[in-house]
């Protein structure tokens, strides 16, 4: 059975964010044996690029991701790594 767990990843900062650019990586098997990885959390990471995030700090940026994955954090998502920029800072 295939993780679809990067998808639907995926998809929700999609609809959420609605951004310029969305990258996510599945950095699971870079981790095998980690205690995560046995309770079938996985790791991955999350490159996004959002007007939303204009004005605000590294702080409230991450959190609105952890709040839009709130759900898949309590046992899918073990380790999530998060670049979070608005347009004008590339």
């Amino acid at each position: 059975m295939s993780d679809d767990r990067p998808q639907r990843i995926h998809d929700r900062l999609n609809v959420i964010f609605r951004p310029q650019a969305l990258d996510v990586g599945d950095d699971s098997a870079l981790h095998a044996g980690h205690e995560g990885a046995r309770s079938g959390g996985g790791h991955y990471s999350v490159t996004i690029i959002s007007p939303v995030f204009a004005g605000l700090s590294m702080i409230e940026r991450h959190r609105m991701v952890y709040d839009a994955l709130a759900d898949m954090m309590q046992k899918e998502i073990h380790a999530l790594s998060i670049h979070a920029h608005a347009p004008d800072e590339l």
